[in-house]
């Protein structure tokens, strides 16, 4: 049974730089992000059932999903958002299972901005929480993705807030400094976790 470390925190704290250097120190890490993409990849029943609920202008011309565009509707629409998650939560949960039973390395990391709001935290050993202040997370988002800040403020009240996600937190890294300063961080979690990880095996 591989050692699964859950990762998460709230939009643009700073999860893909962290679960980046843990894949640099060689560890396997499942985002469910990728997952996400993979279960509606065009051909896949998923994406069928999303344009007959949500029609085909939540299609690219290419046929594969908008979804800038579906975003913007299930964040507008509370009812929809939901409909949404019921679909997809079981399919991306069956995706992330699968690639976490064939990791090869000392632990695996599961990366999920919803690891805690989808219960997927109920699979991991340790949590692990990137925390920064809600007006870098603000700022960071809207720079990185040209989002309004109503929009960004949407996706943030759809994510557990602060507080509920420390109090799940086995740890912590405070994602308010320089890279070399996460990397350091990661780095020194990565030796905790090689040691957590050999003891379960025992």
């Amino acid at each position: 049974m591989v050692f699964i470390v859950g990762l998460t925190g709230g939009i643009g704290s700073g999860k893909t730089a962290v679960s980046d250097r843990f894949a640099k120190l060689g560890i396997k890490v499942v985002d469910a992000d990728v997952c996400a993409r993979v279960v509606v990849e065009p051909g896949r029943p998923a994406l069928a059932q999303i344009v007959d609920h949500f029609g085909p202008e939540v299609l690219q011309a290419d046929g594969s999903l908008d979804r800038a565009r579906l975003r913007q509707i299930v964040f507008a629409n509370e009812a929809e958002r939901k409909w949404l998650e019921s679909l997809l939560h079981p399919l991306i949960f069956e995706e992330m299972w699968s690639q976490l039973q064939s990791a090869n390395s000392p632990y695996a990391i599961l990366v999920s901005p919803l690891l805690v709001e989808a219960g997927q935290n109920a699979i991991c050993q340790r949590i692990l929480v990137v925390d920064v202040p809600e007006d870098v997370q603000l700022a960071r988002t809207m720079a990185r993705d040209a989002n309004s800040a109503e929009q960004v403020k949407a996706m943030m009240a759809s994510q557990a807030s602060r507080d509920a996600r420390l109090a799940k937190a086995d740890d912590v890294i405070v994602n308010d400094s320089d890279l070399l300063m996460l990397k350091q961080r990661v780095d020194e979690i990565h030796h905790q976790y090689l040691a957590l990880a050999e003891i379960s095996k025992q």
